[in-house]
């Protein structure tokens, strides 16, 4: 199934341990799980506050982490930006970033709300009662 779907994707605090301008230890299952999303479909594009060499190192390491990007802060690929004319804003259908309301909940979570959200077209509000609901039941025996 092809989903064609574009995911905005932060880097600092959301697929590395934040530590910029540096480049912190890769959070457990970005890499796993955006690759993942990338063979289901959904088009990554990297959106990110780096810029320069920052952002070439930060694209080198996803690169050697075995990720492309669609694109990197911009809306497609070979995009010409004229901030005159243009908002800076991107055109994604889902931001995931470490700063969203609540903070970041880990890859697993992130991707249950991208498939939810996107495939079985569920609403903000649906997503953030299921995700309270998870986090009040209580864990079995051998969690």
């Amino acid at each position: 199934m092809l989903i064609n779907k574009k995911l905005a994707i932060d880097f600092d605090g959301t697929i590395v341990d934040d530590a910029y301008p540096a480049i912190g230890k890769p959070k457990t299952f970005a890499f796993e799980t955006l690759k993942k999303l990338q063979s289901e479909g959904y088009r990554l594009i990297l959106w990110t506050y780096r810029s320069g060499k920052s952002l070439e190192e930060a694209v080198e390491f996803c690169r050697k982490n075995g990720l492309e990007f669609y694109a990197i802060n911009a809306s497609y690929e070979g995009e010409d930006f004229d901030p005159q004319s243009q908002s800076r804003k991107i055109d994604a259908d889902l931001f995931v970033d470490d700063r969203n309301l609540g903070g970041f909940p880990g890859w697993g979570e992130v991707y249950e709300i991208i498939k939810q959200k996107i495939e079985f077209g569920i609403t903000n509000g649906e997503v953030q009662a299921y995700s309270k609901l998870k986090k009040t039941k209580k864990k079995g025996l051998f969690w």
